[in-house]
Parts: structure tokens; C-alpha cells; sequence
């Protein structure tokens, strides 16, 4: 496997993404696009471009805050900060994905009609934004994510989505996923929700363990929402 980072911007903003293939491939390749969760594009992130490269596919872990700009884990205020200006300015956070796309389509590696987003927590805000803002993909996955729409309207969605989405998640309740399932159906989406019962937020990470805030490493969740991410890729591919 080959990685690899690779500068690119948003307007004045540098941003550095981390891309994933295989080694010696011949023809273009669909890509995925991964968003990280609040704390940055980090070790995980990375790791799931990697998993991605694995599938058969190009991964490409972008960056939404700013090369060399990261959290910490297990720090609330600092990651909340970090987070919020996008989850305030869906327009900002739309032009920001949609840079990452944009340098995704560039690559020599890519098949750039063949590309789809999948994003973790704040990541799972991102991609949902990203298939609200009409962009041209195949589709898009939310693992743990946001459901809340922001202060822009969409624009008609074409891409396919998939919600892996804990039941016992504080950040997104049930009233929530219900008023989310209302706006894609209305908006004659492809859409699928996937809920885990017992679970709760970030319930893919290894290192989430604070029952209090709502983040918890559940494994058998975990198994079942990576097949699940598996068949939607082959799938919209």
C-alpha cells in the first residue's frame, strides 16, 4: 500500500489530506472520501483511508480545519471549538468538503466519476452537508454522525445515504433521526438508517470510554457497521 499527503486549499486556507491506494494499480479507481470527527485528521482518520485502500479503493482522509491544525482527544472545549464555526456556518462547512472534493478529482489515481464521502461524528455532519449541497457523488455514508440540518437549504440530492447511528447516541436523539428520515424522504433520497440498539456516540473508536458524554466503544456495532459500509460501497460502485 502507498500513502501519501498532499497539500491542497480552500481560498486562502492550506489544508493537508492523506491518501490511501494500493500499490501498482493500472486504471483509475473509484475514491472515498473520509471525514474526520471533531479532533481533527488524526490517526484514525488516516486508518480509515487505509481500511479504504484495502476495499479496492482510493482513500482520502481530508483535512476541514487547516494543515497542522488538530485536537486532542478527550478534549471537549478545545475540539468544540474547533468544530463549531462549521457547525454554525454550513455554507463555510460546504465549501470546505467541497475543496477536499475538488483535490480528490485531481488525482491521476481516480476515477472522478466514481467518488463517495464517509465521515465519523463530525465527519457524518460533513458528508450529510456534502449530499444536501447537491454535490455530484455516488453517495454518502454517516457513522456516528450529526443529523441536524444547518442555515442553508439544500439543494436537490443526488447522491445514494447510509446513517450508522447508535439508539442510545445523546448527540442525535430519536426525535432527531425521526425529523432527518422526514427530510430525505421528502426529498426522494435514496436513504438508509441503520440504528444499533445498546449503543452510544463514536461507537467505532477503540479509545471512546466516557459513558457520561455519551462516547462509547461498542465492538459488536462496530463489526456490523463496517459490512454495512462494505455493501454500500460495492454497491453505489
Amino acid at each position: 500500500m502507498k500513502t501519501q499527503k498532499m497539500d491542497y486549499q480552500d481560498g486562502d486556507t492550506l489544508l493537508e489530506g492523506f491518501i490511501a491506494y494500493e500499490d501498482g494499480q493500472q486504471t483509475p479507481k473509484p475514491a472515498v472520501i473520509v471525514a474526520h470527527d471533531w479532533s481533527g485528521r488524526r490517526e484514525f482518520a488516516c486508518q480509515a483511508a487505509e481500511s479504504v485502500a484495502k476495499m479496492g479503493y482510493i482513500g482520502f482522509a481530508l483535512d476541514m480545519y487547516g494543515k497542522g491544525v488538530f485536537g486532542k482527544d478527550g478534549d471537549v472545549e478545545g475540539n468544540g471549538a474547533l468544530m463549531s464555526p462549521f457547525a454554525n456556518d454550513r455554507m463555510l462547512l460546504r465549501r470546505r468538503i467541497m475543496a477536499a472534493l475538488k483535490a480528490v478529482r485531481s488525482l491521476p489515481q481516480v476515477d472522478e466519476t466514481r467518488v463517495a464521502a464517509m465521515g465519523y461524528c463530525f465527519g457524518g455532519m460533513c458528508v450529510l452537508e456534502l449530499a444536501r449541497s447537491g454535490a455530484d457523488v455516488r453517495g454518502v455514508i454517516s457513522i456516528h454522525g450529526i443529523f441536524a440540518p444547518g442555515n442553508v437549504p439544500n439543494e436537490t440530492i443526488t447522491a445514494s445515504v447510509l446513517c450508522l447511528h447508535g439508539h442510545d447516541d445523546p448527540m442525535v436523539p430519536p426525535e432527531q433521526v425521526l425529523a432527518f428520515e422526514k427530510e430525505m424522504t421528502d426529498a426522494q433520497v435514496d436513504w438508509q438508517v441503520h440504528i444499533y440498539g445498546g449503543t452510544m456516540h463514536a461507537f467505532t473508536n477503540p479509545i471512546a470510554n466516557n459513558p457520561g458524554f455519551g462516547t462509547v466503544y461498542k465492538e459488536v456495532a462496530a463489526k456490523r457497521a463496517y459490512r454495512s459500509v462494505a455493501h454500500f460501497l460495492e454497491e453505489i460502485f
